[in-house]
Order: C-alpha cells, then sequence, then structure tokens
C-alpha cells in the first residue's frame, strides 16, 4: 500500500511540475506580446487626453511617480511629462476624486503650465449605471467637456457643476459624482501649474 501510495504521489508532482512548465511556458510566449499591447492601450488613451501635436517625445518613457494629497490621496500617482524638443510643455497625471457617490473614481488628467485642461477621461469608477455611471465616455460625452477648460486659480468659482453656480453640468438625479470629478481636476490642473518646475526631480516609474 506504501508503495502504492509512492507511485501516486510520484504522478501527482510529475503533472503538477508539468503543469507549471507549461503554465510558465505560455507567460514567456506570450509575455511580450502583453506587454506590448498594454503600451498600445496606454498610448490610445494619452491620445485622447493631449493633443498628439503639441509633444513629441514618447509619454511612456517620461513616467514619475507623485505623491500630494492634493490629488486626491497620499497613496503614489503616475505622472507623465509631455515635451516639444526636449522642453517640458504639459503634463497627464493619473489622479483620484475620492467623494465619489459609490467611492474613489480614478481619472487620468492632462493640462498644460498655464493651467488649461487638455483632456480627462475616467479610468475606473464604481458609481450607480445609469446616473452616475455618465462620466464614463462610453455612456456620455460629459467627460470631454473638461478640455479647453482654464483654471483660474484655487477661488475660480465656475470650476463648480451647475447647481453650485458653476459652469459644468450634472447629472439629473446624481449631484454628487459630477461634483467630485469636477473637483478632482480643478486641483489636478492646479497641482500641474504649481509645481511643474519640479516634476523632473521626482523619482521615475520603477520598469514592470
Amino acid at each position: 500500500m506504501l508503495s502504492t501510495m509512492r507511485r501516486h504521489g510520484l504522478t501527482l508532482a510529475l503533472y503538477a511540475a508539468l503543469a507549471t512548465g507549461i503554465t510558465s511556458g505560455v507567460y514567456l510566449l506570450t509575455k511580450s506580446t502583453i506587454e506590448k499591447q498594454a503600451i498600445q492601450q496606454q498610448k490610445a488613451l494619452f491620445d485622447q487626453v493631449i493633443p498628439a501635436t503639441i509633444y513629441d517625445n514618447a509619454l511612456q518613457n517620461e513616467c514619475y511617480v507623485v505623491t500630494d494629497n492634493s490629488l486626491g490621496t497620499d497613496r503614489a500617482h503616475r505622472l507623465f511629462i509631455a515635451r516639444k524638443g526636449y522642453a517640458p510643455v504639459a503634463a497627464v497625471i493619473e489622479t483620484t476624486a475620492t467623494d465619489g457617490y459609490s467611492g474613489a473614481i480614478q481619472l487620468m488628467v492632462a493640462a498644460d503650465f498655464n493651467g488649461n485642461v487638455l483632456g480627462v477621461r475616467t479610468l475606473e469608477h464604481h458609481e450607480t449605471p445609469g446616473l452616475g455611471d455618465k462620466i464614463e465616455l462610453r455612456i456620455s460625452d460629459w467627460i470631454t467637456h473638461f478640455s479647453g477648460k482654464q483654471v483660474n486659480g484655487e477661488q475660480d468659482k465656475q470650476w463648480l457643476v451647475r447647481k453650485d453656480g458653476g459652469m459644468f453640468d450634472q447629472f439629473t438625479g446624481a449631484t454628487i459624482t459630477p461634483r467630485a470629478v469636477v473637483k478632482a481636476v480643478k486641483q489636478t490642473t492646479l497641482y500641474i501649474q504649481q509645481h511643474h518646475q519640479q516634476f523632473e526631480s521626482l523619482p521615475h516609474c520603477e520598469a514592470e
């Protein structure tokens, strides 16, 4: 009986080793393809928030890590510097709107150094379907209305939803979500404007 158990144990060990080997092989074969697809998807997202005509560098290669509460939380966010002829002209930041109706909303905000918003996209959220999910481009074009808007300081009262006296539409039955996004875009744009001279001293993103 002991011999039988040993044979079964050896068989199971061989199957486990074989499965591990196959899994590792598949991972190695597909790793390069997955990485290329991730880069292409990120580039497509960059193209939505920042005009390709204003910069000429590879944004993925200009990734820095920033930690600042004005970006919603004290966790690390990724920041990408856009350059034209080696000179920094704008930045793209992955930022957080912490006070959404159903929790934190992850955003990508691009702005130049004069307080002009170039583009905004929603990366992740848990807002109510049919109400707060209008911050998604596939649901509504609301998120595109930030492009071309300028933030004129902390006290700029235009950077509110219309219900609060500002210039941005709220959603029918859902004011908390757009209010949170407007606030986050404003604060992120101000951060870019006020701190851009320090960006190149930030730590670089670790290679994945």
